[in-house]
């Protein structure tokens, strides 16, 4: 549960490395905080409207929530880039390999797989190794 909040305790540190648990706990955590909006504006009604139906109309309760969800994930935006760029380090890349998600479709799965790949053994270019098996790398 203390690896779903590190990236928010890191807010904007870029460098650095981050293992695949906070990566993915943290993703984990904005999955979770996405589920908690959606059930509450689904309970307020802030659906889709539908033309021509006259009753269509925002409740201002589902207005807020909506809000509110899009201000937390503007809040979240900076610690997802920077724990995106922080396990690209761990995979020795640069942080610069997060804009192929530019590229539609083939980017965002490229990045997948890099968020899913061991981290170096060791240190690198980038920093310790977070697991800390510097014992393990061959001589």
């Amino acid at each position: 549960m203390d690896m779903m909040f590190e990236p928010i305790r890191k807010y904007a540190q870029f460098s650095g490395r981050a293992r695949r648990k906070e990566y993915w706990m943290f993703v984990l955590l904005i999955v979770l905080i996405e589920i908690l909006f959606y059930v509450l504006m689904g309970i307020l009604g802030a659906g889709p409207m539908m033309a021509g139906d006259p009753t269509a109309g925002l409740n201002p309760a589902a207005g807020l929530v909506m809000l509110a969800f899009c201000v937390v994930l503007l809040g979240l935006f900076i610690p997802s880039l920077a724990v995106t760029v922080r396990r690209l380090h761990d995979t020795n890349r640069s942080g610069w390999w997060v804009l192929i998600a530019l590229i539609p479709f083939l980017g965002g799965l490229v990045l997948l797989v890099f968020s899913l790949l061991d981290g170096t053994p060791g240190d690198n270019r980038f920093g310790p190794d977070p697991k800390g098996r510097e014992g393990l790398v061959a001589a």
